[in-house]
Parts: C-alpha cells; sequence; structure tokens
C-alpha cells in the first residue's frame, strides 16, 4: 500500500522559509518522479514542482519559481521541498503524490501570515 506522510508546515511570516519533507512507503521510491501539489482553501488542487526518478531533473509552476526548490533523497525514501521567500499566496496545505496520481497522504498545512 502507497503511503506518503507530509511534515514540515507551519506558521510563518512574509519572507520566511519552511523546508517539507515526504516520507514514502509501500512502493520503490526511487522508481517514480514524484510532484507536490498544494491546495488553499477554496480552491483546487494545484501543482507546484516535480522531480524525477534517477537523475532528478526539475520542474516548477511560474508562481514558485526561483524560490521553491524539489529535491529527494532516494536512500531515505523521502521527498522535500525548500520554500524561501514565502508569500501569503503561498498559504494552503501542501501534498507530495507519484506523478499522475493524486494525493494520499494527508498534507501539511503552511500559513504565512504576519
Amino acid at each position: 500500500e502507497v503511503q506518503l506522510v507530509e511534515s514540515g508546515g507551519g506558521l510563518v511570516q512574509p519572507g520566511g522559509s519552511l523546508r517539507l519533507s515526504c516520507s514514502a512507503s509501500g512502493f520503490t521510491f526511487s522508481s517514480y518522479a514524484m510532484k507536490w501539489v498544494r491546495q488553499a482553501p477554496g480552491k483546487g488542487l494545484e501543482w507546484v514542482s516535480t522531480i524525477g526518478s534517477l537523475i532528478g531533473s526539475t520542474t516548477y509552476a511560474d508562481s514558485v519559481k526561483g524560490r521553491f526548490t524539489i529535491s529527494r533523497d532516494n536512500a531515505k525514501n523521502t521527498l522535500y521541498l525548500q520554500m524561501n521567500n514565502l508569500k501569503p499566496d503561498d498559504a494552503a496545505v501542501y501534498y507530495c503524490a507519484k506523478l499522475g496520481d493524486r494525493p494520499r497522504g494527508q498534507g501539511t498545512q503552511v500559513t504565512v501570515s504576519s
């Protein structure tokens, strides 16, 4: 059974930083491209970033490009999202997922407010 557990969210002031983690189990993590998506209150899921399986090529939504960095540690079965210079519009529940799959975890809440 695929299990993805997100963590690292919290309350941060505008301009602050957070590092999200996603612990994966139940599948061969290193074989899959992974993504981060987010959902703000009253809105649908928004794709944030994707990372390839082995080479680790990355892509980002224009809204986060230059501020967020996706990475992975295949030895630890963990996906990361480093978020810098956070803005109020970044506030959302963040989920990780296999590329092409729906989020399966509970997500982690990110709140950006002064």
